[in-house]
Order: structure tokens, then sequence, then C-alpha cells
């Protein structure tokens, strides 16, 4: 099961600031204490997730990771404090960690300010909806980086009326249920006392205003069909499937409100030479008979040309050959590049001339031609330990 979202978590934008991630949070706390939930496993994993989605977007640094790689640039532990809040994160380690984000009581003394209280209503902001592209990308593009034109076809704010479905851009009225404030407030009686609840207006669907003249050219919408070529810069080390999100280049949102964001998948073109295993990349090098007795020098394709190797004699079919760094950038980390490894295989043919036959029966008769392994040669470990070393 996929992740969700961290800013879909805590149903704030991803231009969000971090008072408003701080409010939104604290928001979804309440909601889903276990105090207010008990017993219901399904509020207590939203209040899990709602934290560890804070514990990301309240950082800096780990927000602008995710926000350009997405989960994938969390790593195996989007969590600061090891092990990730979807396994061995307790309830009792979330109060530790955050309990002070409600002030000095913690979380028992917020639920005072449910019942009885109440606040102001904010205007209801509309958002423009994601949209999700597919990039293709050569090895060379995704071993030093590339900078994409991409043309997208997608919802755009209208030009007729700047984005506000009015016609003149200002044919709208303040909605006489809400008086401009978007919401409409509830007060009813509960065993604890009165408690206050707001909702979005229905009137005007939280937005404070009512258009009395529409624009014809978007019939009130504030968006048009269209499309814009974006430009997204990749990084060098993405992988296949791996996904990027560029801020704010979704769909437009109806009347001037919050676009969507832009998420862009990476597909990978297979290489006609060289097979990508994580940062490393895998050559398969065949050589004769002559060749692996003999010893012999090669050229051997990598990201950035050729490379020189030198094949010793006495060379083993499968001997693995390293040729350290020559590999890929890990988009999680700052510096350092994979390998290239190169598999050797010794080329038996498959059909010999009466010449050919008698010369190599006449070998096999000769002592260095019998197989004689050596401890090492038997041993697989000590084969994969080559290829480690």
């Amino acid at each position: 099961m996929s992740k969700r979202d961290y800013y879909e978590i805590l149903e704030v934008s991803r231009n969000a600031t971090p008072e408003e991630i701080k409010k939104a949070y604290r928001q979804q706390a309440l909601k889903y204490h276990p105090d207010k939930n008990p017993d219901n496993k399904a509020a207590e994993e939203k209040f899990k997730e709602a934290a560890e989605a804070y514990e990301v977007l309240s950082d800096a640094e780990k927000r602008k990771r995710y926000d350009q790689f997405g989960h994938a640039g969390m790593g195996n532990n989007a969590s600061g404090f090891g092990g990730g809040f979807s396994g061995s994160m307790s309830m009792d380690d979330i109060f530790r960690h955050f309990g002070d984000i409600f002030g000095g009581g913690g979380f028992d003394d917020s639920f005072g300010s449910m019942f009885g209280g109440g606040g102001r209503g904010r205007r209801a902001v509309n958002r423009g909806s994601n949209l999700r592209v597919k990039v293709r990308l050569t090895l060379d593009e995704i071993a030093h980086g590339v900078e994409k034109k991409i043309k997208v076809n997608k919802y755009i704010q209208c030009t007729t009326c700047k984005g506000t479905g009015a016609k003149g851009g200002s044919a709208y009225q303040t909605c006489s249920t809400c008086h401009g404030s978007g919401t409409v407030t509830r007060v009813t009686s509960t065993f604890l006392g009165q408690m206050q609840t707001s909702s979005p207006c229905p009137q005007c669907g939280g937005e404070g205003q009512i258009i009395t003249d529409k624009c014809q050219s978007c019939a009130g919408n504030g968006i048009v069909k269209g499309e814009e070529v974006i430009s997204i810069r990749i990084p060098a080390g993405v992988a296949e499937g791996m996904q990027l999100s560029v801020n704010g280049k979704g769909n437009a949102a109806a009347r001037s409100g919050v676009p969507g964001d832009l998420f862009v998948q990476i597909e990978e073109i297979a290489h006609p030479d060289l097979i990508r295993d994580g940062d490393n990349l895998h050559y398969e090098h065949y050589i004769t008979i002559t060749e692996a007795a003999l010893g012999t020098s090669a050229e051997i394709p990598t990201i950035d040309g050729k490379a020189k190797i030198k094949i010793e004699p006495g060379t083993q079919s499968g001997k693995v050959l390293r040729l350290k760094g020559k590999g890929l950038a890990n988009v999680n980390q700052w510096e350092g590049k994979g390998d290239l490894l190169i598999t050797i295989h010794v080329w038996i043919p498959r059909n010999l001339s009466k010449e050919e036959k008698a010369t190599l029966e006449k070998l096999g008769n000769s002592p260095n031609f019998k197989p004689n392994p050596s401890a090492r040669d038997k041993n697989i470990f000590s084969r994969m330990k080559d290829i480690f070393e």
C-alpha cells in the first residue's frame, strides 16, 4: 500500500508556511487524538500518519527533499526517530516529541478550546487538481541530470476575467448567508456541554462571495482548457518509477484558487550495452579461449565514453572486474558514485573445423589444460568477495 502525500494528510497546500503546517497538524492531532477516539484503531493510524507528515514538513531540509523526490527522497526512514511511524513509533513517542506543539499543557489541555469557545471560520480556498506525466530518460541523462521541457494539457487561468470567474473581474457581491466569512456556525448541546462547529457556507460554497454576472469565456469558473510548456530540472541518479514534483504546475484552480501540483514519473530507456543495478552498472564482456589463457586488454563502454581494462593470463569465465566510480550518482547522497562491474565470459566456439579439433585435442592432452581449480576457485563466497573488494 503506497504512502499518502504528506500535504494531503495535513490538508495544506505545498506552499504552506511553517505556521500553517503547524496549525494544520494541531487540528489533525486533535481530531484523531486517542482520548477523543478510544479503542479506534483507524483514528490511531491517522493520528500517527499526521505526526509522520508533520515530522517531515516541519523540518526545512526534509521538506525540501520531500518536495523534490516525494517519499523516495526520504529513503527507508522518513522519521528522524528511527524505524518510521508506521512501524516502531509508539503513541508515547509522538507525545514526547510533539507534545509541546500545543503549548505547555500539551495535548490534553488543548481540548478545552473545543467546547463552549469557538473561533472564526476561514473562507474556503479552491484547489486545482494534481497532474501526473511520465518522462523517459536515457542512461546518460540519468547519469548527469537533465532539464526537460514538456508540453502539458491542463486547465489554465482564464485571461478574460483573470481567474475571478466574474465578468470584468468584479461582478460579485458578499454572500448574505455567511456575510463574507465563508462559514456557518452551529451550536449543539452534548453531555460535555455546548459544542460549536463550523462548516462551509452552502450558499457560496465557502468562498464568501457570489458572482452576479459570470464571465462568458469560462462560464464563471475562472479556468479554461489550455496548455503550458513546463521546464523540469531532473537531478542525476533518479530511477525507474521515482516520482518528482513541481509545485503549482498542475491544473489551475477555480476563481483564483491555489493551483495543483505536477508529478513527474521517471521511465528509463534501456542502454544498448550497460545494465543498471541501483547505482552500479554491469557490462558483459566476451573473450576467446586464447585471450583467457594468454591475457589481453580491451576497451569497455562506460557512461562517459570508453575505458581500457587489462585481463590477466589465466582469467576464468565469470571473473568480475570493477571500475570504481564509473557507475551512477545516488539521488539521496550528495557525493560518490556507484561502480561499473565487468563480467568476463570465455567464449566457447560451437563449430570447429577438422584442423581446429585436432589442435584442441592435442592441447587437451597437455597437463596445463587439465582442470586444476584452486580452493579459491571452488569457493563461491571467495569469488563473490572479489566483486566487492
